[in-house]
């Protein structure tokens, strides 16, 4: 009886040792599939980084004149530089070398009606101003617009003096500024740039792309410079304006 006990025990103890075995056995199996499996994840991760910084590599297009040529025909507006030369894989300065090349060959050639003009830090295609009158045969005639001395003046203001408030404006001006600025607003000629940080938060205005279309000025740094002889006459003359609208 002792014996069999015995035998028992014995059993249980080997079977329970077997279990363990395969238990510890288990739990390195685990450990070994972790292992591996970070080591595959760390490797993973090596290998996407490599390939994210393949595909971030810029290739320079064989033919950029023609693929800005395309971009600029096809966009219709204004492309800045910075966008420009990242479709052609090339810096900026680069970029507005092939530009003026290219603005170069079109308007040396007579059988191109295209030519390119530059707004600030953009570019954009256009016809020729020697096309228009073959263009408003076929194309709508541009909507015309004129602009009073009361406009004239207040755009002025905006473009030398911008970012500006109507305040400042009529400061300046001495009268009332409101339906100017809102008519030059509606022409597209002025915009809102945002809010100046001061009590009440009034708007800020200042030129837009349209404005340097329309006078034939590639940049504000383009606009004539007012000699101080001319601003004292600026100001007789509106103090003169001013005395005889008290007069009346």
């Amino acid at each position: 009886m002792a014996e069999n006990i015995n035998e028992t025990n014995q059993f249980n103890i080997e079977e329970n040792e077997g279990k363990e075995d395969v238990k510890d056995n288990s739990i390195s199996g685990n450990e070994q599939d972790i292992n591996e499996n970070s080591i595959s994840g760390e490797e993973q991760v090596d290998v996407t980084e490599e390939a994210s910084a393949e595909e971030s590599e810029v290739i320079p297009v064989d033919n950029p004149k023609a693929v800005i040529g395309a971009v600029l025909f096809s966009v219709g507006n204004s492309v800045e530089y910075k966008k420009l030369a990242a479709v052609l894989g090339r810096d900026v300065e680069e970029t507005r070398k092939l530009v003026a090349e290219l603005k170069e060959g079109y308007d040396s050639d007579p059988d191109c009606g295209f030519t390119i003009i530059e707004l600030e830090e953009s570019v954009q295609m256009c016809s020729k101003a020697s096309m228009y009158e073959h263009l408003i045969k076929i194309a709508k005639v541009p909507k015309s617009y004129s602009l009073t001395d009361s406009m004239l003046e207040t755009l002025s203001i905006i473009a030398y003096k911008q970012p500006v408030t109507k305040l400042e404006i009529e400061k300046i001006r001495g009268v009332s500024c409101d339906h100017a600025v809102n008519r030059l607003v509606e022409y597209g000629l002025v915009t809102e740039l945002g809010r100046l940080q001061a009590p009440g938060r009034p708007l800020l205005f200042g030129t837009t792309e349209e404005f340097l279309r329309s006078f034939n000025v590639t940049s504000l740094d383009d606009l004539p410079t007012v000699s101080p002889d001319r601003i004292e006459e600026f100001k007789k003359e509106a103090a003169e304006e001013v005395s005889l609208k008290l007069d009346i």
